[in-house]
């Protein structure tokens, strides 16, 4: 048997963690077993459905390398794969139902729904849901409504005895009673709109799905499709529901705990190869040691039962950390590559490069390359380089402790230094050596010579090394810089 799985969402939003969790376990199945990885598009949510949240869902498989073998763009045997170009297909085995029994027409309307719901909440009834009010219809009662032009729904006859059980790879059978399973569902709206629960049955079987990998929110839905199965006389595929993505919290993944949409990843400056990494390993589990997978050994290695049942957690330190580890794998040049958008954006450096740009840039790129966390680092780590500190909060270039006039004589006694090591080409060794000896001499921790020397360089309290910092801005500038900030706090301690 060829596996066949598929990923099919609603374009309604922007791809999710968790959605492409889903898509990447399906796509690793596939390709560990030699199978075909489908993308369905399940677009009958119109209000919804929107041509950015389509495109998005292209653009980010697409980001990530992963491509699907029957779709939409590409093809395939079992076409159409978008939901909204199936209606014709839906509506005739919904009819099917109808003619074996399976199913029936409904002409109840909003109105009468509601007042039933309000009824049984009142009198605290054991069943909740449709009453089964057209199930007996005679073949007067259908004339009499198409006679005033009402167009009905068609519901599914749910068995009201027994039980209905799945089995699941994760979960193992899981069993619930019919009396349990909504009453008589509706399959087909009265717009000819299919509903979730129809279309998604009757496409997995014509597409030939063997295996259904899909979040365990959807476990309820279970028996219902099951008994969807029964009534059609398919085969049900083999089900696995996937642990949900959490936050640290314990609660479910969403904008609270910070992005959570691909795209918003991509754009901050997380590698694709590391969000595929970091993201399949929440809920999954090669050995319970190695961490770092590339893409081609998790198409060789995916399996199944290395899926942990409880929710994955989804750490956004620890993604920051693969994120980083796979920044320090590129070269400089191909990390250069990759920064220029960000520098650009921020109207640091023009699109395309002149020879004498592309030396400095990369020169820059080495000194950042083993501070990033993200792409996006980039600007704030430089900004020193492409912009002049305004020095704003004069209080930054007193470390911890120390009054700002100490901080001010200290600044001047390491300017004097500095200007010494740059006349008689001192190593920066020699220079930092003489510094660290200067606080020594001023009574003061390290920091306190050092802190009013990178606050006047770069305007923050937090930058690049030191010496590199230096070594990038150059002599002159350097020099400047420490002498404005000299005159601005001579002026306030004074």
């Amino acid at each position: 048997m060829e596996v066949r799985v598929r990923y099919a969402p609603s374009p309604t939003g922007l791809q999710h963690i968790g959605g492409v969790r889903t898509a990447l376990f399906n796509y690793f199945f596939a390709r560990a077993n030699g199978g075909k990885f489908i993308l369905r598009v399940e677009d009958t949510d119109r209000e919804r459905y929107s041509d950015e949240s389509l495109q998005d869902l292209y653009d980010t498989l697409s980001w990530l390398g992963i491509a699907w073998d029957e779709g939409p763009v590409v093809g395939g045997p079992c076409g159409p794969y978008i939901q909204s170009e199936r209606f014709e297909l839906y509506r005739d085995y919904a009819q099917q139902l109808v003619r074996d029994g399976k199913a029936y027409y409904c002409y109840c309307t909003p109105e009468r729904l509601e007042a039933v719901r309000l009824k049984q909440q009142e009198e605290k009834s054991e069943v909740q849901g449709y009453d089964r009010h057209c199930l007996h219809l005679s073949e007067s009662d259908h004339a009499n409504y198409a006679e005033q032009g009402i167009q009905p729904v068609i519901r599914l006859k749910v068995p009201t005895d027994g039980k209905t059980t799945f089995h699941d790879v994760l979960m193992g059978d899981i069993t619930r009673r019919n009396r349990d399973v909504s009453p008589d569902p509706i399959l087909l709206k009265s717009d000819g709109f299919p509903t979730y629960h129809l279309a998604n049955v009757i496409d997995d079987h014509l597409m030939g799905i063997t295996h259904i990998m899909r979040a365990q929110e959807w476990i309820p839905s279970g028996p219902l499709h099951i008994l969807l199965y029964e009534a059609f006389g398919w085969e049900p595929p083999m089900y696995c529901h996937l642990p949900m993505v959490m936050g640290k919290d314990g609660q479910k993944l969403s904008k609270r705990h910070g992005s959570t949409s691909v795209r918003d990843f991509k754009e901050k400056g997380y590698l694709p190869e590391a969000l595929m990494n970091y993201v399949s390993m929440v809920g999954w589990s090669y050995d319970g040691q190695r961490e770092f997978f590339s893409k081609e050994d998790l198409e060789q290695v995916f399996c199944l039962e290395k899926i942990n049942k409880a929710p994955g957690v989804f750490d956004y330190k620890k993604l920051d950390w693969f994120n980083g580890q796979y920044i320090r794998q590129k070269s400089d040049e191909e990390l250069m590559a990759l920064l220029l958008p960000y520098m650009n954006k921020a109207q640091f450096l023009p699109a395309s490069l002149s020879e004498e740009q592309k030396t400095k840039f990369l020169e820059i790129t080495k000194v950042v390359k083993d501070r990033l966390k993200v792409l996006g680092d980039v600007v704030d780590l430089t900004r020193f380089l492409f912009e002049t500190p305004s020095y704003d909060d004069l209080s930054l270039f007193a470390a911890k402790g120390v009054e700002l006039s100490v901080a001010a004589l200290a600044l001047q006694r390491a300017y004097d230094v500095l200007k010494q090591g740059f006349e008689s080409h001192e190593s920066h060794e020699v220079t930092e050596q003489k510094l660290t000896d200067l606080a020594a001499e001023l009574e003061l921790k390290v920091n306190g010579v050092f802190m009013p020397l990178r606050v006047a360089l770069t305007g923050s309290t937090v930058s690049l090394p030191l010496f590199d910092s230096i070594g990038l801005l150059g002599q002159e500038v350097t020099c400047l810089r420490i002498e404005n900030a000299l005159a601005l706090l001579k002026r306030e301690v004074r």
